[in-house]
């Protein structure tokens, strides 16, 4: 399934919602979305549907395989417009979305759409963060916010801006340790 075509750069205000499935339903869900986006020209009010995964490795007593598995499993996220409970376009957006099959609703209060806070859309890492926005340089101190290091503080050795990874060093048992980062896997302190 291709992804809905990229509209969102012309609209800056597209927030980033939660929407609750039915277990194991999520890849379901964000295909029949994108379906649904498609047959029903909605695609100046929907513009992305993700479900966040990652690799794992499974070994069994023969074999080592890898699998994705989902990150929030039960959830999908979506870009759309804002939502604006008066407006008869963002109810009939919230309509087509929750009648889809297998969706039971938006993560919000009251089962209405709550947009993501921008440090939780950089954390989940829904969106690739720029160098820019960073504004980090050699020498700066940052905080690690997602992977196997999360919550440690390190030193930044080294940029690359091509493939968006930090190098980052690290104290552990006293002796310095380089490693390197996503872009979105820190935060200048």
């Amino acid at each position: 399934m291709d992804p809905i075509e990229k509209k969102d750069e012309l609209v800056p205000e597209a927030k980033w919602y939660v929407i609750h499935t039915y277990s194991t339903y999520e890849l379901a869900v964000r295909d029949n979305i994108m379906k649904m986006v498609e047959n029903t020209g909605l695609q100046d009010q929907i513009f992305d549907v993700v479900v966040l995964q990652e690799e794992e490795i499974v070994e069994t007593k023969t074999k080592r395989k890898t699998v994705l598995r989902k990150k929030f499993p039960t959830y999908a996220f979506i870009k759309m417009r804002p939502y604006d409970p008066a407006s008869r376009e963002s109810q009939r957006v919230y309509y087509a979305i929750t009648h889809v099959h297998a969706v039971t609703g938006f993560a919000g209060p009251g089962g209405t759409p709550e947009p993501l806070k921008p440090e939780d859309i950089r954390r989940f890492g829904l969106e690739k963060v720029k160098a820019e926005d960073l504004g980090l340089q050699v020498g700066d101190q940052v905080r690690i916010i997602s992977g196997a290091f999360e919550s440690y503080f390190g030193e930044v050795e080294g940029i690359d801006f091509e493939k968006g990874i930090v190098k980052v060093v690290l104290s552990m048992f006293g002796k310095p340790t380089p490693i390197e980062l996503d872009f979105n896997q820190v935060e200048k302190v």
